[in-house]
């Protein structure tokens, strides 16, 4: 994105609030976590001030992202209650960098492909890495697991993060078809993405009533992590964490095939 007239280098938060979040931006449906309602985005437009002071681009946010993202993950190998407690606190920070971010591009007026292109990995890779992580943390951790031993469970937690990302794929793959076939980017409303009456209407209902399809965020998943963290230390063993890991492996399949469902039976990949 170009053109954009110059901006103070200092701005005001309602001069940013102004530019950096637009109803266009609050009001999306899908691209706004939970986190960013109940109070990142409260949070996010003091953080942005001062990275634009720093002279901080888009993307070096975005990396910051990524980073702090990958350190959720690698910091659940720390065993006990610290590991899962400090990925959950990364989460947290990784999400505020991803709120800024796109704050700073729209500033800057740099919006570009190749900083959607940055996010998308930080998102998938992140996503992808706290599953292994869980599935290492149930198997008794990285001393255990190069001893050979409980590797079932290492298996558990690469199936799940294999569940998370072809999840996670989908509603990109709706993108990529829909170019590949000529049409314009579909609508990110309530319409269209709403299956046409049918039983796939009627489940899609009742899973608001138990919406576990939401649980895999990197968010979630890390405060899941440091819920069966509690649940351990309690118990004195690792049960909690292989139950979280084993149940998640089990919805994430269900997931996937409802979100296909629901997909095709949407007015997603028709024209219009």
């Amino acid at each position: 994105m170009t053109g954009v007239a110059p901006r103070p280098e200092r701005p005001t938060i309602d001069e940013l609030r102004a530019v950096c979040q637009p109803p266009a931006v609050r009001g999306r449906r899908t691209a706004e976590h939970w986190l960013g309602d109940l109070y990142q985005r409260r949070i996010s437009l003091h953080v942005t001030r001062v990275l634009l002071r720093l002279g901080f681009s888009a993307n070096a946010v975005t990396w910051l992202m990524i980073v702090t993202g990958w350190g959720s993950a690698a910091v659940l190998l720390i065993p006990g209650v610290t590991g899962g407690a400090a990925s959950a606190v990364l989460t947290q920070l990784q999400m505020q960098w991803d709120a800024s971010d796109g704050e700073v591009a729209r500033w800057r007026g740099t919006t570009g492909a190749y900083g959607i292109f940055l996010d998308k990995v930080g998102h998938y890779s992140v996503e992808a890495f706290i599953p292994i992580a869980l599935g290492i943390r149930a198997a008794g951790g990285a001393g255990a697991v190069a001893d050979g031993r409980h590797l079932g469970w290492t298996t558990v937690g690469a199936l799940l993060a294999v569940g998370v990302l072809l999840n996670k794929a989908l509603n990109d793959i709706v993108h990529v078809a829909r170019a590949h076939a000529g049409l314009a980017r579909a609508a990110d409303d309530a319409a269209t993405a709403r299956p046409r009456a049918g039983l796939v209407a009627r489940l899609r209902g009742l899973a608001r009533f138990a919406p576990f399809h939401r649980l895999y965020h990197s968010v979630e998943l890390s405060l899941l992590a440091f819920a069966a963290s509690i649940g351990d230390q309690i118990s004195g063993g690792l049960d909690v964490t292989r139950a979280v890991t084993a149940t998640l492996t089990v919805l994430v399949g269900v997931t996937v095939v409802g979100h296909f469902a629901v997909i095709t039976a949407s007015n997603k990949l028709r024209a219009g």
